[in-house]
């Protein structure tokens, strides 16, 4: 039987414990707060750490790690990379298509943050109403992002990318950055269910190209256990990813969530209490099997 969305994770709790139902969740903010500590030690403590911001970067003058959408938008205004820019780039992209793309969005991204609060918030308060634009919006988004260097010469993207711009102001000073910010915050809570990151985010749209591939996933492993709580699509950011895994064995579509939206941000895995879902690989048990007919089956279910 259903829960009320109000209601997501409280059987977790129960069954495993409050850290048990937040582990992934926990995991995460470490994760997103480190890389910022990092970040902000050399200028806050002169503990230089990374030196740059998360377009590009060096870790203890030894790592470079670049931004494969910051750099694909130089080369398209007309800039012709560094040897040490295009190494970090390669960095990059081997492990987001090992790990998956969008764990940028859930691991790194610090606007993450502000959208889970308004995600939370809008599920505590109830509160129903969402706009009904595409998903693939981001997509054409993206593509315009790619446009607009090539007419204007410059990354036009960054002058209003409100991850660039709270991490500015995370460093520096927040200053107007806050009002951006709020805006997300309002926007995700008020009037669109995961608007900003699950609709018009380019940078989502972007890192999600390099999840098509990725060996490691979120697999329905024990999706014979489930009880139909919908905790799981309820607290997901990407719901439309879940069903084929989860209800797709009929059609004999494998376990393994294959949809290059997933985050791989591990919620779905933390409010299961009957633990259907846990982290695997691409080629967990009969993954394999309709691998095609699931990402069919989600575009014409969801």
């Amino acid at each position: 039987m259903a829960n009320m969305p109000q209601d997501v994770g409280k059987e977790a709790v129960q069954a495993k414990g409050w850290i048990g139902a937040h582990k992934w969740l926990i995991l995460r903010r470490i994760s997103q707060l480190g890389i910022l500590a990092a970040f902000v030690a050399g200028p806050w403590f002169g503990l230089w750490i990374v030196k740059g911001n998360l377009a590009y970067s060096y870790t203890l003058d030894v790592l470079p790690l670049t931004d494969p959408y910051i750099l694909l938008q130089s080369m398209i205004s007309g800039v012709t990379p560094e040897t040490v820019a295009v190494i970090g780039v390669a960095i990059v992209l081997v492990f987001y298509a090992l790990v998956g793309g969008r764990v940028y969005c859930s691991w790194v991204c610090p606007v993450n943050m502000v959208t889970d609060a308004a995600s939370w918030l809008r599920r505590k308060l109830g509160i129903r109403g969402a706009s009904h634009a595409a998903r693939s919006t981001r997509y054409w988004i993206l593509a315009l992002t790619l446009i607009l260097p090539l007419i204007t010469g410059g990354i036009v993207w960054e002058l209003v990318n409100p991850v660039s711009i709270m991490f500015r102001g995370i460093v520096f000073s927040m200053g107007l950055a806050w009002i951006l910010i709020l805006a997300i915050f309002l926007f995700d809570l008020l009037v669109s269910r995961d608007g900003w990151c699950g609709h018009y985010c380019p940078v989502g749209a972007f890192y999600s190209l390099l999840s098509n591939h990725a060996v490691v996933r979120v697999t329905a492993i024990n999706r014979e256990a489930c009880d139909d709580c919908m905790d799981c699509f309820n607290v997901c950011p990407e719901p439309q990813v879940i069903k084929p895994a989860l209800k797709g064995a009929p059609k004999g579509i494998g376990p393994v969530i294959t949809g290059n939206q997933c985050t791989n941000c591990g919620r779905c895995i933390d409010v299961c209490a009957v633990d259907v879902f846990q982290f695997g690989n691409r080629y967990s048990k009969a993954s394999t099997s309709g691998l095609g007919s699931a990402e069919n089956y989600s575009k014409h279910t969801v």
